[in-house]
């Protein structure tokens, strides 16, 4: 059934064996089509992602770093046979990158089916599209000394920083300045605290906001300064084939020149492929940012059922088939299971990549094509937890209504008054009054008035109540957001 049936069928062109459609109709029939929901459901949300982690964008590196090595060795005194290019031809050949479309791609996976090798793909490609210019004479050179991992290692490397610095870090950012707005304006408002479920010393919200945006931030912190390394050595890491055409060459010199170029860190010993161990690494640190946002996220659905936070209705939103009333706390939910997606994908990778039999073996290169699905749920789950935070409002009625009906809490404080006055029964006369039961003002009150401990203390004691009760929370909160802005 094609779903486009009774309005004009679009133009279409294979590329990787699905049908890439020129209307609304035909994208929609793609995406419900799509097997995983990346593709399908969640398309126009993980859109940021595809010029860097798609097929499509592996190829377009790769023919960076083939046009860039060409023109290195074009520009190298030592490599004598291979002539130096014009201005005009280096611009050509960066073209190929710098312009690469749809069209390119499919001529790429055309190639492709014929070579059942993509590497060998993208250098056909280069070598098709340049035997039409200047560079004719040339192409021979094309992936010179060469091995496949040369190129992917490289091109993988530079997708990976280039999609998180420039989408998966703006979303962390995006998402840590609506907490810190939380944090910032809820410094003071006091909350019945929890531990184990139970009533507990009170705090302020925001102070537990502040809580999860310094966790948060000291990990984005760490993945900000994540190396992303790369190699260029040959078949077995050892330069051999460029030894045998140039030995006079400082390869090794060449090698880290080209990557550190690429604004990678060089890595100067490997056997045919880079180890990966900086993606486990960044994995890792991955894996551990989305584990707190995980606590952040079941943290604020917990406080949305409590009622201390009421979300904002959406117009036109349902949010029960029967039950009309309801606003459900989706966005936190949504987060929580990309979350969990994510950090299964990355915990497997983190664990598989780094290990190869002997000089290489195939796994990496089927593992790396799913690190990009590690990377776009979590970043599915950023943009979750940011819809959550900016839909949500302060109840203080219902925190204030909360901390009114525990006034057993303030146990805790009468009974270090009474062990600051040397009194060893402090916490098993305060248990005998508070374990287990929910005791009333006039309840506190009359038991602090009954104290024999000194007339200050115990008006302060007697001015206390729970919402008063939160110690510095306001103040830790104000300082976390300066200090971490």
């Amino acid at each position: 059934m094609e779903f486009w049936r009774g309005a004009e069928k679009p133009a279409r062109s294979v590329y990787n064996g699905a049908l890439v459609a020129g209307s609304s109709l035909g994208r929609v029939s793609l995406s419900l089509r799509a097997i995983s929901p990346l593709d399908g459901r969640y398309a126009a949300k993980t859109a940021p992602l595809q010029p860097y982690l798609s097929e499509w964008a592996l190829f377009k590196y790769r023919i960076l770093v083939e046009a860039r090595w060409l023109l290195a060795l074009s520009r190298h005194d030592g490599v004598a046979e291979l002539r130096r290019f014009t201005d005009r031809e280096a611009e050509l050949l960066l073209a190929l990158h710098r312009d690469f479309d749809d069209e390119a791609a499919g001529r790429i996976k055309a190639i492709e089916a014929e070579t059942r090798h993509d590497v060998k793909a993208v250098e056909y490609y280069i070598r098709e599209r340049l035997g039409g210019t200047t560079l004719r004479d040339i192409t021979s050179w094309t992936h010179f000394a060469l091995t496949s991992d040369d190129i992917n290692n490289l091109a993988y490397a530079m997708m990976f920083r280039d999609a998180m610095r420039e989408v998966w870090q703006g979303a962390a950012a995006s998402l840590l300045a609506g907490i810190a707005a939380l944090a910032d304006s809820a410094a003071g408002h006091s909350m019945l605290a929890r531990t184990h479920g139970q009533p507990a010393t009170p705090t302020t919200l925001g102070k537990e906001m502040a809580v999860f945006l310094v966790r948060l931030r000291r990990q984005l912190s760490g993945i900000q300064d994540q190396e992303y390394l790369g190699k260029l050595n040959g078949a077995v890491g050892a330069y051999n084939a460029h030894l045998v055409a140039y030995p006079a060459m400082d390869w090794r010199r060449l090698s880290q020149s080209f990557v550190e170029g690429l604004g990678l860190s060089w890595n100067p010993l490997t056997t045919q492929i880079e180890p990966h161990d900086y993606l486990a690494e960044l994995a890792h640190g991955l894996a551990r940012f989305n584990t707190i946002l995980l606590d952040f996220c079941r943290d604020m659905w917990s406080y949305i059922g409590l009622g201390y936070f009421q979300q904002l209705a959406v117009a036109g939103e349902t949010g029960s088939s029967t039950m009309p009333h309801k606003v459900n706390p989706i966005d936190f939910e949504n987060a929580e299971a990309n979350l969990g997606m994510s950090n299964a994908v990355l915990g497997h990778l983190a664990g598989a990549l780094p290990i190869s039999r002997m000089q290489r073996d195939l796994s990496d290169s089927s593992a790396l094509r799913n690190f990009g699905a590690g990377l776009a749920h979590g970043y599915l789950a950023l943009r979750s937890a940011e819809r959550g935070v900016h839909k949500v409002a302060v109840d203080r009625d219902a925190l204030e209504a909360d901390l009114e009906d525990a006034w057993e809490v303030l146990g805790e404080a009468v009974q270090t008054v009474l062990r600051k006055h040397q009194r060893s029964d402090a916490y098993e006369r305060l248990k005998a009054l508070t374990r287990g039961k929910a005791i009333t003002r006039e309840t506190y009150l009359e038991f602090v008035r009954a104290l024999d401990i000194p007339p200050a203390d115990k008006a302060r004691l007697l001015q206390l109540s729970p919402a008063e009760y939160t110690g510095m929370a306001a103040e830790l909160a104000k300082r976390a957001v300066i200090e971490d802005g």
